[in-house]
């Protein structure tokens, strides 16, 4: 695993046991009358300092995300393989393919599932005009397609569509962001996107963070050099992923979170 700690470039090679397929064994709960209400749902990784990163479920799911972290017993140096240096060890969680190294928890002591803590509400379904972004950002706000166009636009290839719209780290950054205490506090946040029929996805904001994950998840307002039709004024929209299923058609709601304390 390559990963900057600080300015420093770090390779790694560890030996563990998938986070997902740990989580899974471990038997997720979730909610049967809410579609995919996995990926709603969020895992903090904490280590013995108290230092705390957040992962989306959708983020680590095979059938989603994909992120192939692990929980690392040991590592391989050139005096060969053994269990992880005492400030690291004796269990990690990796982040492979960050750029940096923030979302790499030494000294893990605890995983905890948590359920997403949205209560933005579906509309009925049908077309949405606007989304309203709250939660822990300085200043709330309601976005239309006007002010959408109005930010600096990106663009993303998913499948055979190209999508135009704005960064959903930049568009969160400029309302501010309520940062927790701590060393990196953005990592223990993630953001919850409500469609007007109640579908809900979480994002993890370390995911999406320039700094480390760097998932360039945007909110669209245009498709293919169209409007977005029947997917309303804005969708959520989350490249790479092997199934679009955190892809939030019809938004009317973007909530910011900071985990809650174990």
């Amino acid at each position: 695993m390559n990963f900057n700690s600080g300015s420093t470039p770090q390779t790694r090679t560890y030996t563990g046991t998938s986070l997902w397929s740990l989580l899974s064994d471990a038997g997720l709960q979730v909610d049967a009358t809410r579609k995919n209400d996995l990926l709603s749902r969020h895992v903090l990784a904490t280590g013995a300092d108290g230092y705390r990163v957040v992962f989306a479920l959708g983020e680590l799911s095979p059938d989603f995300g994909n992120k192939p972290a692990i929980v690392a017993y040991a590592e391989t140096t050139g005096a060969g393989s053994g269990p992880l240096a005492a400030a690291d060890g004796p269990f990690r969680v990796t982040a492979p393919g960050d750029i940096k190294g923030g979302r790499y928890v030494s000294q893990l002591v605890r995983l905890r599932v948590q359920p997403s803590a949205a209560t933005a509400a579906g509309t009925g379904g049908g077309v949405s005009a606007s989304f309203a972004v709250s939660g822990a950002v300085t200043t709330p706000l309601s976005f239309d397609l006007k002010a959408l166009q109005a930010m600096v636009p990106v663009t993303q290839t998913v499948g055979a569509n190209v999508y135009t719209g704005v960064s959903l780290w930049t568009l969160l950054n400029s309302l501010g962001l309520r940062l927790p205490a701590g060393k990196n506090p953005s990592l223990s946040m993630y953001a919850v996107a409500t469609g007007s029929d109640g579908y809900r996805a979480a994002v993890s904001l370390g995911e999406i963070d320039p700094g480390f994950g760097n998932k360039g998840a945007l909110v669209a307002y245009d498709m293919n050099g169209a409007g977005l039709g029947a997917n309303g004024v804005a969708r959520l929209v989350v490249p790479g992923e092997v199934k679009q299923g955190r892809s939030v058609s019809n938004l009317v709601a973007i909530e910011v979170f900071a985990a809650d304390t174990p």
